[in-house]
Parts: C-alpha cells; sequence; structure tokens
C-alpha cells in the first residue's frame, strides 16, 4: 500500500497489526498476495466502496458476496432500522424465524426444513455432524479446493485463505480429525469411482461446494455432479450441497437452478443475511428431524435467528423475488468474460474468464481450470499486476487469483464499460 496514497488506511494497519493478529480478522484481507498492505473502507454504496482518504473504487468483492442487490440497499436498510426500533434479540423464537424458513422451503429446491445458525461455518460444521447422526458413520469426503468453513475436520487442502498462503492444511487439525476426512480432486471422475469403490459404505457425507468459488470460480464437467449423486445415493451417503456463496448468486436457486441434482443437505449464507452474519442448513425432513429436540444430534447458538440480521436476509430474499437481477448479472459477467479474453487473445496472452450468473475469475493459465491443482497453476505474478493496475485506476477485484470475482444488481451499463475499459488496458501492461 502506498501509505502516501492511503494515508489514513496506513495509520490503521500500523495500529491493527499491533493487536489483532497480521492486523486483519480474516486472512485474504492482508492483500499479500498482491503485494501491498490494505486499503480501509470508510463507507459503501451500490457497487462502490470509498476509503477514509476519499477514495472511491468499483466493487467485485460485494461483502464476499452477500451484497448482490448492491451495498446498502435501501430496502434492506430499512427493514433493519425497523428490526433495531423492535429490539436487538429476544432469546426467544420470533416471526422472522419463519418467515425466513418459509423462503428458503420455497425457494431451494431440496430444503423441506431448515434450521438457522450464525454463519457459514457453523453451517457446515452442523451439517456434518448431522449426516455422521444420521447414518452412523464417520468419514466424510471434501473435494480439494472447496473451503466449507474453518472446521477442523474441513480444514483438510481447503480453498481460499488457505491457498492465498499457499498452506491448504491448517496447524491445530489433529492427525484423527483429518483422518476421518478423504479428499479427492474436484472433476476428477476416476478419483470419484475409487473413493466410493474403497470407502463408500465408511462414508457420511459427501460434502462439496457444486461450483466452487474459494479457489477461484470453477464450474463442473458434464455428469460429474451427477455422477456423485449417484454414488453417494447408492452408498446410503449423504450428499451436502455448500451453495454458502453460490445460493442465491448463480441463480434465484443457486447451483440447483443450474442443473438437476438434488443434494440430501444444502447449506447457505452470505446473502440470506442482507450483509449482516448469518448461516443455516436444510434438507429432507427425515434427516432434519434428527436435530434437537425431536432427534439426538445436538445443535444450538444464543444468537442462531438473530431478527436483526432475519430482517436483513427476508428484505434481500423478498427483493430478488420481485427484480429477479439474474439475465442481467449473466449478461454483464458474459460480457466482462468476452472482452478480457479477446484483448489476453489479441497480447497472446494465456487467459481464462469463467462466469455463471453473477460470479467469474480470471485465471492466467493456458490450459482448462478444471480442479484447485489448475488453478494454482495459474500466473499470480500476472494476476497482482492486474490487481494493482486496476485499484490504480479504480476498480477493486478480490486480493487473491484464488477468489471469486462479484457482480451486483447495482453494477449498472457505466460502471461495467469501465471496470472492462481498466482490465483490457491492464492486461494490454501485461
Amino acid at each position: 500500500m502506498d501509505a502516501a496514497r492511503f494515508p489514513e488506511s496506513s495509520k490503521l494497519f500500523e495500529r491493527a497489526q499491533k493487536l489483532i493478529p497480521g492486523g486483519v480478522n480474516s486472512p485474504v484481507r492482508a492483500f499479500r498476495n498482491v503485494g501491498m498492505n490494505p486499503f480501509y473502507t470508510q463507507s459503501a454504496d451500490g457497487c462502490r466502496l470509498r476509503t477514509p482518504e476519499g477514495e472511491t473504487f468499483i466493487d467485485y468483492v460485494l461483502t464476499w458476496g452477500p451484497a448482490i442487490l448492491g451495498h446498502n440497499d435501501p430496502d434492506i436498510r430499512a427493514a433493519v432500522h425497523a428490526a433495531v426500533d423492535r429490539g436487538l434479540g429476544f432469546g426467544t423464537n420470533g416471526p422472522d424465524e419463519v418467515r425466513m424458513a418459509e423462503l428458503i422451503t420455497q425457494i431451494v429446491p431440496a430444503v423441506e426444513k431448515v434450521r438457522m445458525t450464525n454463519s457459514g461455518t457453523e453451517a457446515t460444521m452442523s451439517a456434518i455432524r448431522l449426516a455422521r447422526g444420521y447414518t452412523r458413520r464417520s468419514k466424510i469426503l471434501k473435494f480439494d479446493g472447496c473451503f466449507h468453513g474453518h472446521v477442523d475436520s474441513l480444514l483438510v487442502k481447503a480453498g481460499s485463505g488457505a491457498l492465498t498462503f499457499g498452506n491448504p492444511d491448517s496447524a491445530g487439525v489433529t492427525a484423527g480429525t483429518a483422518a476421518d476426512t478423504l479428499v479427492i480432486p474436484y472433476n476428477d471422475f476416476e478419483a470419484l469411482e475409487n473413493v466410493f469403490k474403497n470407502y463408500g459404505a465408511e462414508l457420511a457425507a459427501a460434502i462439496i461446494e457444486p461450483f466452487p468459488g474459494n479457489v477461484g470460480f470453477i464450474m463442473p464437467k458434464p455428469g460429474f455432479l451427477e455422477r456423485l449423486r449417484e454414488l453417494t445415493a447408492g452408498a446410503g451417503t449423504l450428499l451436502i450441497f455448500d451453495e454458502v456463496m453460490t445460493g442465491f448468486r448463480i441463480s434465484l436457486h443457486g447451483t440447483m437452478g443450474k442443473h438437476a441434482v438434488r443434494p440430501d443437505l444444502v447449506c447457505l449464507g452470505k446473502i440470506i443475511g442482507g450483509g449482516l452474519p448469518v448461516g443455516a442448513f436444510g434438507g429432507r425432513a427425515e434427516i432434519m428431524d434428527c436435530i434437537a429436540p425431536l432427534g439426538p444430534v445436538y445443535q444450538a447458538g444464543t444468537y442462531c435467528g438473530n431478527p436483526i440480521a432475519l430482517a436483513a436476509g427476508i428484505a434481500a430474499l423478498e427483493k430478488l423475488l420481485r427484480v429477479n437481477p439474474y439475465p442481467v448479472l449473466e449478461a454483464r459477467g458474459a460480457a466482462i468474460a468476452e472482452a478480457l479474453t479477446a484483448t489476453a487473445r489479441e497480447r497472446g496472452i494465456a487467459l481464462q474468464v469463467p462466469h455463471c450468473g453473477g460470479m467469474f475469475s480470471l485465471f492466467f493459465n493456458e490450459a482448462p481450470v478444471e480442479n484447485a491443482a489448475d488453478a494454482m497453476r495459474s500466473d499470480k505474478e500476472r494476476f497482482g499486476r492486474v490487481f494493482r493496475f486496476a485499484l490504480d485506476n479504480g476498480v477493486f477485484l478480490p486480493p487473491s487469483p484464488y477468489e471469486s470475482c462479484f457482480l451486483s444488481a447495482a453494477h449498472d451499463e457505466a460502471a461495467t464499460e469501465k471496470t472492462v475499459r481498466v482490465l483490457c488496458d491492464a492486461i494490454k501492461q501485461l
């Protein structure tokens, strides 16, 4: 970070490093993978962030996904203000819990019953516990590069911040915990067949980001999710879709709006909080009824179903039902991808820009990026140069080559045109 350009952010980061590990409360915010120190955000509105210094950026991080309607949406803000006037929390059941459950079960295929949590990490943790309790099995299958929150049993070859620092396994995860988690490459049919041949009868669940977004954005090969569904069903293994990131973003129905595969359990977060902390997991009623107080699988939380977060999430979901931003998000993502790849092709630069709905990524890689190993072979230095050029010209990309970019309904034609112009100019500088 240029201290002369960001003097207030520089001072804040200096103070933070004395009191917060690494100066940040989530690793990717450290900006280390793009060769600079982080700036700070003073406020956000629509598709733009503003720093304490008064600089403005067109934002493609969008709170890492939740701000699909743009930052500080007036309808969400009004709902939060009304909820605050009613009280910050009650410790009892509230009407918004029922309304949120109605919306989720109405919109999300495969969800018949749902339980709220405080974060996506809590949702995946609880879904894994539920799967083990329901099947009375111990082992879990996950896919290399898919990130499911900082749950011990799932921090084995995870994506996101773990990949950013080149350390996909976390210290503090015991060998015993890791031993119950099997990991195979995403999109690898042979590995998928082999793991079910050898361990199918022991697997409580297979958990997957159907379209991974924490190693950059990757699409499944045709038939991969379908074969996973067939194998899990045949082995009596529960299939868990982690749609914390893709839920309500790829389409109103998440990735399930793009394919016919239906899991046993679904984990949600981000958009269902309208920008506030929230999570949820749901699925078939017979499985969900194994949770206390009906069944033996315990899950609880003082702030689960917090009325402020649910008010924001309900406002977000109800507005998505009204305005249907998905065709525009799809078109703008396609336009960005087409322009960038055309510019790179003219310059003889290998670049892939996979996209779907409101998500896209930049991979400087000649070979198709189909899994985490492919993503790691992409040119990290080139991405860093594009990131810094874009930031210098008012466009903020995720500060890591292993994260997805997000679009919102607030990214209008002018913002998209400027983004295309800046990123094409960045590619021409490589």
